[in-house]
């Protein structure tokens, strides 16, 4: 691009800020901050001190699917997943490659190296919707709309030793109609969905069963009167049973979404919040899965029609006083609390109640997001019609936003249905066709920084080539917009001048998607009538740098 001359006329600029060779500065306006008493945290894979660092976005090797993924759980470093599919095949590989292997509806694999188990190879007659493990990690429990496993008789629920892999003999309860929801002690397994019975005794979407012989609890018995359970959790205690769905009702008593019972006797145990709002006409909102870290139950939720709650909430899990409720628009199919960050997946679109990223002027939708476990401030947005509070204590938005292609399987054009992990690593599950752009369906991995080949950079596109503007006195300033990046909000950039490598200047800047800054600096002691150029450097902590076009006068 053509230089700028440092003699020529150009706008009025304030002296009193050039006592330096250069001056650099940022203007920056954070979009749906007004109002709020909570700012966006800048944590990431590199977060300042006492913020919950993020895995980073870097897409690890993983094998893919062919179909969907509803649900995941972690035993060890295995990943059990189960959906709709058919086949799974090596990362990289195509439909069809030679390396294609059979897998229905169930498989596992490896968290650290993304590699299939190959020994473990099941076939579901039907899709598999949910799999959860025992606490002592010995059984797996799948449920779903299949009817065989291996060809043997499972009526919608079965057991799997993760020792052998081998489906558990014992374990058969006869459910007639889809389970959707599993949580389990190492004596009981609890499970729930869209059934009137179990083992010939009425059951209304809520049945428990003894883990070693599957033997139908006689006890154990509430109802979700009207409406489908679609998540179950306990408390660390095992005496409550949180149960989360798109009924109204528990036990004949009005409980929209959510509730509790004990996990002796199927009563009613106390729940004193209400995140999901009541049911008006055809709009309501749902619980969609439920997850325990300590003494806090984490959901995730989704809503249909014109009167819904689809963010996230955290509550007691022994009282279910609510500890915050993030009201982000875009339905949450799955939570995972890490330490002090909850990682979703959903297709968020409009998180401003959090100071975070608007509403866009078209549609973007962001797969997979983190968050603090814990609340940072207050929401002063106006509650709308879909939340049953105004002012609730509010987390904040983490900074990793990696991108999934929605998928077009199950034709409701999600990406992710499913978030597991552990201190190390997360998996996602779901229907994406593509990771970061490239061909990658099914399941994902990523990792923390200290495992991650961190080469997630800035984003290129964002940044454009500089403007010079000559001033009197053999200065110029430069100008530039900064760019993003998907795992680090601080980025440093650096003045080039003259196609050179060495920085005339260089300064630390914080920015997100949603909020770019304006960033200026003053180059001077240049000689009069000389023509210069400039690009932008810009680099992550992990090193990773992008350089601008060169600059535009």
């Amino acid at each position: 691009m053509g230089g700028v001359k440092v003699n020529v006329r150009a706008l009025l600029w304030d002296r009193r800020r050039l006592g330096v060779s250069g001056v650099m500065v940022v203007a920056l306006s954070l979009l749906g901050l007004s109002g709020l008493e909570t700012q966006v945290s800048v944590a990431d894979t590199d977060p300042p001190t006492g913020t919950p660092a993020t895995v980073s976005a870097d897409p690890l090797p993983t094998w893919q699917i062919d179909g969907v993924a509803w649900s995941q759980t972690l035993v060890g470093n295995t990943v059990y997943a189960v959906g709709q599919f058919t086949k799974a095949r090596p990362p990289g590989a195509a439909v069809g490659a030679a390396t294609e292997v059979a897998r229905a509806n169930i498989l596992a694999y490896n968290i650290t190296t993304g590699n299939l188990i190959t020994s473990f190879n099941h076939t579901l007659d039907a899709q598999g919707l949910r799999v959860a493990a025992s606490p002592d990690g010995s059984k797996i429990y799948v449920g779903g709309d299949f009817t065989t496993v291996d060809g043997q008789p499972r009526s919608h629920i079965a057991a799997f030793s993760t020792a052998t892999g081998a489906l558990d003999a014992n374990f058969h309860p006869k459910v007639s109609n889809s389970v959707r929801a599993i949580v389990a002690t190492n004596s009981t397994v609890y499970y729930g969905g869209n059934f009137f019975n179990v083992d010939g005794r009425t059951r209304t979407r809520l049945a428990a069963s003894d883990a070693a012989t599957g033997a139908l609890s006689l006890t154990w018995k509430p109802a979700a009167d009207d409406n489908t359970v679609y998540a179950l959790a306990l408390s660390p205690d095992n005496t409550r049973v949180i149960v989360g769905g798109r009924f109204q009702k528990l036990n004949a008593q009005a409980h929209v979404g959510v509730g509790a019972v004990d996990t002796a006797t199927g009563a009613s145990a106390p729940w004193s919040s209400t995140p999901v709002p009541a049911r008006s006409g055809t709009s309501f909102s749902y619980v969609t899965d439920l997850q325990v870290q300590g003494d806090t139950v984490y959901a995730g939720d989704d809503g249909e029609g014109s009167h819904w709650f689809d963010g996230r909430w955290a509550a007691n899990v022994n009282t279910g006083d609510l500890v915050w409720l993030d009201n982000c628009y875009g339905a949450t199919y799955s939570v995972l609390p890490v330490g002090q960050a909850l990682y979703s997946v959903s297709h968020a679109h409009d998180c401003s109640s959090l100071g975070a990223f608007p509403q866009p002027s078209t549609s973007a939708w962001h797969r997979a997001l983190a968050e603090t476990t814990y609340p940072t401030g207050t929401d002063q947005s106006a509650p709308g019609t879909n939340s049953s509070y105004s002012h609730q204590p509010i987390p904040s938005l983490l900074h990793w936003f990696p991108t999934l292609s929605l998928g077009t399987f199950t034709g409701q054009f999600q990406a992710a249905w499913s978030v597991i992990g552990n201190t190390k690593y997360i998996a996602l599950a779901g229907e994406f066709p593509r990771v970061e752009g490239k061909a990658q369906q099914g399941l994902q991995r990523y990792a923390i920084k200290t495992v991650a080949p961190n080469k997630v950079g800035p984003v290129s596109s964002a940044l454009t080539a500089p403007t010079a503007v000559a001033l009197t006195g053999g200065k110029v300033r430069v100008a530039w917009k900064a760019t993003w990046d998907h795992d680090n909000s601080q980025l440093k950039y650096e003045v080039l001048r003259d196609g050179g490598t060495t920085p005339v200047y260089s300064t630390t800047v914080g920015s997100t998607f949603w909020a770019l800054p304006s960033i200026s600096y003053v180059d001077s002691g240049l000689t009069s009538g000389s023509t210069h150029t400039y690009k932008i450097r810009a680099t992550d902590p992990s090193g990773n740098s992008i350089t601008s076009a060169a600059s535009v006068s």
